[in-house]
């Protein structure tokens, strides 16, 4: 029987490309005070972001419960007996934990590997897309979970925030930092390093933001698979997009639009890179070219827990 692939909706995997590689996808929780929706299902990104600049109440996100899990892990092992689930970083939600939790409650004889991808948004969904290529292919449970823990560490993301304002909603900066970024019109640069999300940079101007990822991009060598996240600008992600035609194959540069559990702090106007490199079969912490990014002080971002 063939593995099959769970991941979750931090991931930003459009339905259509799940459904392609058979990807089944759980729902996170996006609250407006006492109403309740799963993400994808009840409510709609475009519908989220246009919530979120209008609601009076600042929405909140939680993960899956471990209910949730057992009832997607008890579907698929009618059908297969080996499940390979990843899932957005332990150190930015307690999504990984839910589905330990979930594997734990269900009573059927089926071997579940529960992953941390140290990552989120597209660079979850790579990671996620490659192991389910392998896993449709055929290969075993152990091959498709190595190919899934080889993908994390070659998977880096950078990201352009456009204000600071949903930052200082979510609690994640103080009131006098969002203040001064307003007035210098600061948009933050935000990288993931060892799953957690780091600010790594500031620019004055948009296009300078958009230069500094595309520069991200351009600098790396060896990008088997690209995406350009967006919250609400379509039309300039997919600029984007284009300018990195030449650099990987049409089949694996995507674009994806951010979803609720990183939404709720980035705010719109958010647009992220995320490439995953070629493998060179050693361990990249002592060879080929890394990717760096500037390392500063300043406070962590995190995804709320349920």
């Amino acid at each position: 029987m063939p593995v099959r692939i769970v991941t979750d909706s931090t991931a930003d995997l459009s339905p259509q490309l799940a459904q392609k590689l058979g990807i089944t996808v759980v729902p996170v929780y996006v609250r407006f005070g006492h109403d309740s929706y799963r993400d994808g299902i009840d409510i709609s990104r475009e519908e989220f972001y246009k919530r979120l600049v209008t609601s009076q109440v600042h929405p909140t996100t939680s993960q899956p419960t471990p209910a949730d899990f057992t009832e997607v892990y008890r579907k698929l092992a009618k059908e297969t007996d080996k499940i390979v689930s990843i899932h957005v970083s332990g150190k930015l939600s307690g999504t990984c934990n839910s589905a330990l939790q979930g594997k734990e409650m269900l009573n059927a004889k089926c071997d579940i590997d529960v992953i941390d991808s140290e990552s989120v948004t597209m660079g979850l969904g790579l990671i996620t897309l490659a192991a389910a290529r392998l896993a449709a292919s055929g290969s075993n449970l152990q091959k498709v979970t190595n190919e899934a823990k080889q993908a994390i560490s070659e998977t880096h993301l950078l990201g352009l925030f456009d204000t600071l304002k949903y930052l200082l909603l979510g609690g994640r900066i103080g009131r006098a930092k969002a203040l001064l970024g307003g007035i210098l019109n600061v948009k933050p640069i935000l990288t993931l390093r060892d799953g957690e999300l780091h600010p790594v940079g500031n620019v004055r101007t948009r296009v300078k933001g958009i230069e500094r990822l595309s520069d991200f991009v351009k600098n790396a060598l060896g990008i088997q698979e690209l995406a350009v996240v967006h919250t609400t600008t379509p039309d300039e992600a997919s600029t984007l997009k284009d300018r990195f035609s030449s650099l990987v194959d049409s089949s694996r540069l995507h674009l994806a639009q951010l979803g609720p559990a990183l939404g709720v702090h980035s705010g719109p106007g958010l647009l992220a890179v995320v490439l995953r490199k070629k493998s060179t079969g050693k361990d990249e912490s002592t060879s080929g070219r890394k990717i760096h990014v500037p390392s500063l002080h300043l406070p962590k971002v995190n995804l709320p827990h349920r």
